[in-house]
């Protein structure tokens, strides 16, 4: 095992990223001088937060931009406006329900792409909707957005399964939720 060494001086520097300066055994026999455990570390230790260091470094110079503000938080905050979503909610729900000839006429994949595209815009706009209604309203709102989309989940891999029964069942279950759903909002 490596011998542990002290970490004498650790800095951050925008343009080098982190600079850790270890101090061990010097070559003339000294030994480092008497320092908390907690701040005694391993040249394996050393190597690893060195690597990480410039990684970090190098994915910011790549990007053009820091590393902790390039996550995007869209789900979480739509671009969308509750009037924007109020407005073409009723579209896309159609446009979900229209499913049903590419189902009857066992079309499975056509039928699991249209499912798909409809479904995220629906997924968008009822998110908004619910988000800005008051707060006692919400919980059974977001009830049936769960079960609605546990449906379209089913229902795309009973598609992929071509199992026509399961398939209309969720259907079914889609167009009631999705009834339930508008007379709330």
């Amino acid at each position: 095992m490596a011998s542990p060494m002290s970490l004498r001086h650790c800095s951050t520097n925008p343009s080098l990223g982190v600079v850790c300066r270890l101090h061990g055994h010097s070559k003339l026999g000294h030994a480092a001088p008497s320092l908390p455990e907690q701040l005694l570390i391993g040249r394996r230790q050393a190597a690893a937060a060195a690597a990480v260091a410039v990684a970090l470094h190098a994915k910011e110079a790549i990007s053009g931009s820091s590393v902790a503000s390039a996550l995007e938080f869209r789900f979480t905050a739509p671009e969308q406006t509750p009037e924007e979503a109020d407005a073409v909610v009723k579209i896309h729900a159609r446009d979900l329900v229209r499913i049903k000839p590419l189902i009857d006429s066992q079309s499975w994949r056509e039928a699991q792409i249209a499912l798909r595209e409809s479904s995220s815009y629906l997924k968008q706009d009822l998110y908004t909707i619910i988000q800005a209604k008051p707060g006692s309203q919400r919980p059974q709102l977001r009830k049936l957005y769960s079960h609605l989309f546990n449906d379209v989940s089913r229902l795309d891999y009973a598609a992929r399964d071509k199992d026509a029964t399961r398939v209309q069942e969720c259907y079914d279950n889609i167009v009631a939720t999705l009834n339930e759903i508008f007379v709330l909002i």
